[in-house]
Protein backbone atom coordinates (compact mmCIF):
# COMPACT_ATOMS: atom_id res chain seq x y z
CA UNK A 1 0.00 0.00 0.00
CA UNK A 2 1.13 3.86 -0.96
CA UNK A 3 -0.61 5.86 1.23
CA UNK A 4 -0.65 9.51 0.28
CA UNK A 5 -4.11 10.58 2.35
CA UNK A 6 -1.87 12.99 4.89
CA UNK A 7 -4.89 15.37 4.81
CA UNK A 8 -7.28 12.41 6.37
CA UNK A 9 -4.67 11.29 8.49
CA UNK A 10 -1.16 10.84 8.76
CA UNK A 11 1.25 7.59 10.10
CA UNK A 12 1.89 7.87 14.09
CA UNK A 13 5.64 8.79 14.61
CA UNK A 14 7.33 6.14 15.88
CA UNK A 15 8.73 8.35 18.81
CA UNK A 16 5.10 9.22 19.76
CA UNK A 17 3.85 5.33 20.23
CA UNK A 18 6.47 4.70 21.79
CA UNK A 19 6.39 7.86 24.46
CA UNK A 20 2.22 6.91 24.66
CA UNK A 21 3.21 3.37 25.67
CA UNK A 22 3.87 3.48 29.42
CA UNK A 23 1.00 5.45 29.95
CA UNK A 24 -1.51 2.76 27.70
CA UNK A 25 0.40 0.19 30.10
CA UNK A 26 2.06 0.53 33.67
CA UNK A 27 1.01 4.27 34.09
CA UNK A 28 -2.45 4.38 34.07
CA UNK A 29 -3.38 6.26 36.53
CA UNK A 30 -6.34 9.39 36.43
CA UNK A 31 -3.98 12.61 36.40
CA UNK A 32 -6.48 14.34 38.46
CA UNK A 33 -6.39 11.82 41.60
CA UNK A 34 -4.30 13.14 44.22
CA UNK A 35 -2.70 9.73 44.87
CA UNK A 36 1.20 10.19 43.93
CA UNK A 37 0.40 7.82 40.39
CA UNK A 38 -2.31 10.83 39.55
CA UNK A 39 0.00 13.62 40.09
CA UNK A 40 2.80 11.83 38.25
CA UNK A 41 0.28 11.18 35.27
CA UNK A 42 -0.56 15.09 35.87
CA UNK A 43 2.96 16.31 35.58
CA UNK A 44 3.12 14.25 32.27
CA UNK A 45 0.16 16.12 30.96
CA UNK A 46 1.86 19.53 31.62
CA UNK A 47 5.01 18.48 29.94
CA UNK A 48 3.05 17.40 27.29
CA UNK A 49 0.95 21.04 27.81
CA UNK A 50 4.70 22.68 26.97
CA UNK A 51 5.37 21.21 24.27
CA UNK A 52 2.24 21.93 22.19
CA UNK A 53 2.44 25.62 23.53
CA UNK A 54 6.26 25.69 22.25
CA UNK A 55 5.74 24.45 18.70
CA UNK A 56 2.76 26.88 18.53
CA UNK A 57 4.96 29.32 18.97
CA UNK A 58 2.44 32.21 20.27
CA UNK A 59 2.22 34.17 23.45
CA UNK A 60 0.07 35.38 25.84
CA UNK A 61 -2.29 32.17 26.24
CA UNK A 62 -2.66 28.70 27.20
CA UNK A 63 -3.59 25.60 25.43
CA UNK A 64 -6.44 23.33 27.27
CA UNK A 65 -6.29 19.67 25.55
CA UNK A 66 -9.84 18.61 23.62
CA UNK A 67 -10.92 15.28 22.22
CA UNK A 68 -9.58 16.74 18.86
CA UNK A 69 -10.23 19.80 16.77
CA UNK A 70 -13.91 19.42 16.02
CA UNK A 71 -14.57 19.56 19.64
CA UNK A 72 -12.13 22.67 19.62
CA UNK A 73 -13.68 24.56 16.78
CA UNK A 74 -17.42 23.88 18.65
CA UNK A 75 -16.25 25.33 22.18
CA UNK A 76 -14.76 28.42 20.44
CA UNK A 77 -17.52 29.11 17.94
CA UNK A 78 -20.82 27.98 20.59
CA UNK A 79 -18.45 29.43 23.85
CA UNK A 80 -17.54 32.79 21.77
CA UNK A 81 -21.41 33.54 21.34
CA UNK A 82 -22.46 32.69 24.38
CA UNK A 83 -20.24 35.68 26.29
CA UNK A 84 -20.68 37.75 23.59
CA UNK A 85 -23.51 40.43 22.89
CA UNK A 86 -22.41 40.85 19.54
CA UNK A 87 -24.21 38.73 16.91
CA UNK A 88 -22.62 38.50 13.72
CA UNK A 89 -19.90 35.44 12.57
CA UNK A 90 -17.53 36.44 9.72
CA UNK A 91 -16.36 32.99 8.20
CA UNK A 92 -15.23 31.42 4.54
CA UNK A 93 -17.11 29.44 2.54
CA UNK A 94 -14.27 26.65 1.99
CA UNK A 95 -14.02 26.49 5.92
CA UNK A 96 -14.38 22.67 7.46
CA UNK A 97 -17.47 20.99 7.92
CA UNK A 98 -17.14 21.45 11.63
CA UNK A 99 -17.15 25.15 11.46
CA UNK A 100 -19.92 26.00 8.37
CA UNK A 101 -22.00 23.00 10.31
CA UNK A 102 -21.52 24.77 13.53
CA UNK A 103 -22.49 28.25 11.65
CA UNK A 104 -25.56 26.88 10.59
CA UNK A 105 -26.15 25.81 14.24
CA UNK A 106 -25.86 29.36 15.45
CA UNK A 107 -28.13 30.37 12.84
CA UNK A 108 -30.80 28.90 14.05
CA UNK A 109 -29.96 30.90 17.38
CA UNK A 110 -30.29 33.87 15.46
CA UNK A 111 -26.84 34.93 14.88
CA UNK A 112 -26.15 36.53 11.68
CA UNK A 113 -23.46 34.19 9.63
CA UNK A 114 -21.43 35.87 6.95
CA UNK A 115 -19.38 33.10 4.54
CA UNK A 116 -17.32 35.07 2.11
CA UNK A 117 -16.25 33.71 -0.89
CA UNK A 118 -13.27 32.78 -2.28
CA UNK A 119 -11.72 33.53 -5.74
CA UNK A 120 -10.87 30.67 -8.33
CA UNK A 121 -7.45 30.43 -6.21
CA UNK A 122 -9.12 29.75 -3.34
CA UNK A 123 -8.54 33.16 -1.47
CA UNK A 124 -10.36 35.27 0.22
CA UNK A 125 -10.71 38.58 -1.00
CA UNK A 126 -9.36 40.81 1.49
CA UNK A 127 -10.82 44.00 0.73
CA UNK A 128 -14.36 41.99 0.69
CA UNK A 129 -13.59 40.33 3.96
CA UNK A 130 -13.09 43.73 5.84
CA UNK A 131 -15.98 45.42 4.64
CA UNK A 132 -17.54 42.62 6.59
CA UNK A 133 -15.91 42.32 9.45
CA UNK A 134 -17.81 45.33 11.60
CA UNK A 135 -18.38 46.57 15.24
CA UNK A 136 -21.81 43.74 14.86
CA UNK A 137 -18.79 41.45 14.68
CA UNK A 138 -17.89 38.97 17.29
CA UNK A 139 -15.57 36.19 15.81
CA UNK A 140 -13.90 35.52 12.35
CA UNK A 141 -13.35 32.32 11.82
CA UNK A 142 -10.85 31.14 9.07
CA UNK A 143 -8.42 28.41 8.44
CA UNK A 144 -4.98 28.17 7.95
CA UNK A 145 -4.62 25.74 5.14
CA UNK A 146 -7.49 24.57 3.55
CA UNK A 147 -8.18 20.54 4.36
CA UNK A 148 -9.05 20.17 0.56
CA UNK A 149 -7.13 22.04 -1.80
CA UNK A 150 -3.73 23.07 0.53
CA UNK A 151 -4.38 27.12 -0.24
CA UNK A 152 -2.94 29.30 2.83
CA UNK A 153 -5.57 32.48 3.77
CA UNK A 154 -4.43 35.70 4.78
CA UNK A 155 -4.72 34.39 8.73
CA UNK A 156 -2.52 37.64 10.03
CA UNK A 157 -4.42 40.41 7.68
CA UNK A 158 -7.91 38.70 8.95
CA UNK A 159 -6.86 38.68 12.38
CA UNK A 160 -5.97 42.40 12.45
CA UNK A 161 -8.89 43.27 11.01
CA UNK A 162 -10.91 41.14 13.29
CA UNK A 163 -8.68 43.24 16.49
CA UNK A 164 -9.55 46.83 14.83
CA UNK A 165 -13.48 45.57 14.85
CA UNK A 166 -13.00 44.55 18.17
CA UNK A 167 -13.82 40.73 16.82
CA UNK A 168 -12.06 38.04 18.21
CA UNK A 169 -10.34 35.65 15.56
CA UNK A 170 -10.57 31.97 15.57
CA UNK A 171 -7.78 30.00 13.55
CA UNK A 172 -8.48 26.45 12.21
CA UNK A 173 -4.53 25.55 11.89
CA UNK A 174 -5.01 21.90 11.95
CA UNK A 175 -3.77 21.23 8.64
CA UNK A 176 -0.56 24.08 9.04
CA UNK A 177 0.29 23.52 12.93
CA UNK A 178 3.50 21.60 12.55
CA UNK A 179 4.10 22.45 9.00
CA UNK A 180 4.71 26.49 9.27
CA UNK A 181 4.65 29.11 11.63
CA UNK A 182 1.14 30.29 12.62
CA UNK A 183 0.37 33.64 12.31
CA UNK A 184 0.19 35.66 15.28
CA UNK A 185 -2.84 37.51 15.59
CA UNK A 186 -5.58 34.71 16.68
CA UNK A 187 -7.17 34.78 19.67
CA UNK A 188 -8.12 31.33 18.92
CA UNK A 189 -6.49 28.10 17.88
CA UNK A 190 -7.86 25.09 17.08
CA UNK A 191 -5.12 22.16 16.72
CA UNK A 192 -5.23 17.89 16.13
CA UNK A 193 -2.75 15.52 16.72
CA UNK A 194 -3.72 13.05 14.12
CA UNK A 195 -2.43 15.54 11.64
CA UNK A 196 0.98 15.89 12.90
CA UNK A 197 1.92 11.98 13.33
CA UNK A 198 0.31 11.62 16.32
CA UNK A 199 -2.97 9.78 18.06
CA UNK A 200 -6.59 10.49 16.97
CA UNK A 201 -8.70 11.51 19.62
CA UNK A 202 -6.85 14.37 20.87
CA UNK A 203 -6.52 18.15 19.84
CA UNK A 204 -7.04 21.18 21.47
CA UNK A 205 -7.61 25.02 21.21
CA UNK A 206 -5.46 27.49 22.09
CA UNK A 207 -6.71 30.56 24.10
CA UNK A 208 -5.54 33.81 24.13
CA UNK A 209 -5.72 35.34 27.99
CA UNK A 210 -9.06 37.40 28.30
CA UNK A 211 -11.03 35.43 25.54
CA UNK A 212 -11.48 32.29 26.81
CA UNK A 213 -14.82 30.81 25.96
CA UNK A 214 -17.59 29.68 27.76
CA UNK A 215 -17.74 25.92 28.93
CA UNK A 216 -19.07 23.45 26.12
CA UNK A 217 -18.47 20.36 28.40
CA UNK A 218 -19.80 20.73 32.03
CA UNK A 219 -19.13 18.45 34.99
CA UNK A 220 -16.03 18.88 36.84
CA UNK A 221 -13.88 21.36 34.92
CA UNK A 222 -10.77 19.11 34.71
CA UNK A 223 -9.33 21.30 31.83
CA UNK A 224 -8.06 24.65 32.89
CA UNK A 225 -11.51 25.01 34.92
CA UNK A 226 -12.99 25.37 31.53
CA UNK A 227 -12.93 21.77 29.89
CA UNK A 228 -14.92 19.09 31.68
CA UNK A 229 -13.82 15.13 31.67
CA UNK A 230 -11.02 12.86 32.42
CA UNK A 231 -8.16 13.92 30.63
CA UNK A 232 -6.18 10.91 28.73
CA UNK A 233 -2.51 11.41 29.54
CA UNK A 234 -1.54 8.65 26.73
CA UNK A 235 -3.21 11.08 24.47
CA UNK A 236 -1.81 14.25 25.56
CA UNK A 237 1.71 12.83 25.68
CA UNK A 238 1.16 11.77 21.81
CA UNK A 239 0.18 15.04 21.33
CA UNK A 240 2.77 16.56 23.30
CA UNK A 241 5.51 14.37 21.38
CA UNK A 242 4.54 14.64 17.98
CA UNK A 243 4.14 18.43 18.51
CA UNK A 244 7.49 17.97 19.53
CA UNK A 245 9.03 16.66 16.45
CA UNK A 246 7.25 18.12 14.22
CA UNK A 247 8.93 21.49 15.56
CA UNK A 248 12.38 19.70 15.52
CA UNK A 249 11.72 18.44 11.87
CA UNK A 250 9.86 21.77 10.45
CA UNK A 251 12.34 23.02 8.30
CA UNK A 252 13.58 19.15 7.37
CA UNK A 253 10.18 18.67 6.46
CA UNK A 254 9.37 21.48 4.66
CA UNK A 255 12.10 20.50 2.26
CA UNK A 256 11.33 17.05 1.86
CA UNK A 257 7.79 18.17 1.17
CA UNK A 258 8.79 20.52 -1.21
CA UNK A 259 10.49 17.93 -3.51
CA UNK A 260 7.84 15.56 -3.71
CA UNK A 261 5.55 18.08 -4.80
CA UNK A 262 8.09 18.72 -7.38
CA UNK A 263 8.44 15.25 -8.50
CA UNK A 264 4.65 14.21 -8.29
CA UNK A 265 3.52 17.77 -10.57
CA UNK A 266 6.61 16.16 -13.25
CA UNK A 267 5.34 12.64 -12.86
CA UNK A 268 1.44 13.43 -13.53
CA UNK A 269 2.70 15.51 -16.42
CA UNK A 270 0.26 17.10 -18.78
CA UNK A 271 -3.49 16.85 -18.74
CA UNK A 272 -3.78 17.41 -15.02
CA UNK A 273 -4.61 21.41 -13.63
CA UNK A 274 -4.32 22.13 -9.97
CA UNK A 275 -7.12 23.05 -7.90
CA UNK A 276 -6.78 25.96 -5.90
CA UNK A 277 -3.32 29.00 -5.98
CA UNK A 278 -0.06 27.25 -6.57
CA UNK A 279 2.10 29.58 -4.68
CA UNK A 280 0.07 30.05 -2.00
CA UNK A 281 -0.54 26.67 -0.71
CA UNK A 282 0.80 23.77 1.79
CA UNK A 283 3.06 21.99 -0.67
CA UNK A 284 2.04 18.05 0.90
CA UNK A 285 -1.63 19.12 -0.28
CA UNK A 286 -2.17 18.59 -4.43
CA UNK A 287 -5.55 18.31 -5.22
CA UNK A 288 -5.77 17.88 -9.33
CA UNK A 289 -8.29 17.21 -11.68
CA UNK A 290 -8.07 15.61 -15.51
CA UNK A 291 -10.77 16.21 -17.79
CA UNK A 292 -13.48 13.45 -17.97
CA UNK A 293 -11.95 12.00 -15.18
CA UNK A 294 -14.21 9.71 -13.16
CA UNK A 295 -12.18 9.94 -9.72
CA UNK A 296 -14.45 8.19 -7.90
CA UNK A 297 -13.53 5.17 -10.02
CA UNK A 298 -10.16 5.82 -10.75
CA UNK A 299 -9.90 5.50 -6.73
CA UNK A 300 -11.81 1.89 -7.32
CA UNK A 301 -9.09 0.73 -9.25
CA UNK A 302 -6.21 2.02 -7.45
CA UNK A 303 -6.58 -0.62 -4.63
CA UNK A 304 -3.34 -0.87 -3.57
CA UNK A 305 -2.59 3.55 -3.48
CA UNK A 306 -4.87 5.55 -0.61
CA UNK A 307 -5.52 8.87 -1.80
CA UNK A 308 -9.01 10.71 -1.50
CA UNK A 309 -11.48 13.07 -3.74
CA UNK A 310 -11.22 15.85 -0.96
CA UNK A 311 -12.49 16.11 2.63
CA UNK A 312 -12.64 12.31 4.82
CA UNK A 313 -15.60 13.71 6.63
CA UNK A 314 -17.46 14.30 3.69
CA UNK A 315 -16.44 11.66 1.13
CA UNK A 316 -19.14 9.68 1.48
CA UNK A 317 -22.28 12.36 1.13
CA UNK A 318 -21.62 11.69 -2.31
CA UNK A 319 -22.02 15.49 -3.27
CA UNK A 320 -19.19 17.39 -4.79
CA UNK A 321 -16.87 19.26 -2.38
CA UNK A 322 -17.87 22.40 -1.48
CA UNK A 323 -14.54 23.59 -1.70
CA UNK A 324 -14.22 22.98 -5.49
CA UNK A 325 -17.70 24.59 -6.01
CA UNK A 326 -16.32 27.79 -4.14
CA UNK A 327 -13.98 27.82 -6.80
CA UNK A 328 -16.01 28.13 -9.67
CA UNK A 329 -15.35 24.18 -10.71
CA UNK A 330 -18.58 22.40 -12.34
CA UNK A 331 -19.88 19.04 -10.33
CA UNK A 332 -18.27 17.50 -13.84
CA UNK A 333 -15.13 19.08 -13.04
CA UNK A 334 -15.34 18.98 -9.03
CA UNK A 335 -15.80 14.71 -9.56
CA UNK A 336 -12.83 14.96 -11.70
CA UNK A 337 -10.49 15.67 -9.49
CA UNK A 338 -8.37 14.09 -6.80
CA UNK A 339 -6.66 14.87 -3.44
CA UNK A 340 -3.01 13.21 -2.79
CA UNK A 341 -1.42 14.11 0.38
CA UNK A 342 1.93 12.96 1.39
CA UNK A 343 4.97 14.33 4.04
CA UNK A 344 7.64 13.16 6.22
CA UNK A 345 7.23 9.29 5.94
CA UNK A 346 6.38 8.95 1.73
CA UNK A 347 9.16 7.83 0.04
CA UNK A 348 10.63 9.34 -3.22
CA UNK A 349 10.45 6.44 -5.22
CA UNK A 350 6.51 5.26 -4.09
CA UNK A 351 5.19 8.65 -4.56
CA UNK A 352 6.85 8.75 -8.56
CA UNK A 353 5.31 4.74 -8.58
CA UNK A 354 1.98 6.26 -7.59
CA UNK A 355 1.73 8.81 -9.52
CA UNK A 356 2.92 7.04 -12.50
CA UNK A 357 0.25 4.45 -11.85
CA UNK A 358 -2.64 6.97 -11.31
CA UNK A 359 -1.84 8.80 -14.47
CA UNK A 360 -1.62 5.30 -16.78
CA UNK A 361 -5.13 4.82 -15.18
CA UNK A 362 -6.40 7.88 -16.35
CA UNK A 363 -5.42 7.43 -19.69
CA UNK A 364 -6.86 4.12 -19.65
CA UNK A 365 -10.23 5.25 -18.16
CA UNK A 366 -10.02 7.84 -21.04
CA UNK A 367 -9.80 5.29 -24.12
CA UNK A 368 -13.02 3.60 -22.85
CA UNK A 369 -16.06 3.98 -25.01
CA UNK A 370 -18.55 6.81 -23.58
Amino acid sequence: MIYLDYQATTPVAPEVAAAMRPWIEEKFANPHSPSTWGREAAAAIEVARGRVEQSLGLSGGRFAFTSGATEALNWAIKGTFEDSLRRKLVTISTEHAAVLDTAEWLEKQDIEVVRLQVGKDGLVDLDMAMSQIDDKTALVAAMLVNNEIGVIQPIAQLARAAREAGALMLCDAVQGFGRMAIPDGPDLVAVSAHKIHGPKGVGGLWIRSGTEPAALIHGGGQELGMRSGTLSPALCVGLGEAARLAAERRDADAVHVEKLSQLAVATLGPGWVINGSFDHRYRGNLNVRRENLDAARLISDMRNIAFSLGSACASGSGRPSHVLRAIGLSDRAARSSIRLGFGRYTGEDELVSACRRINEAAHEQAQLPA
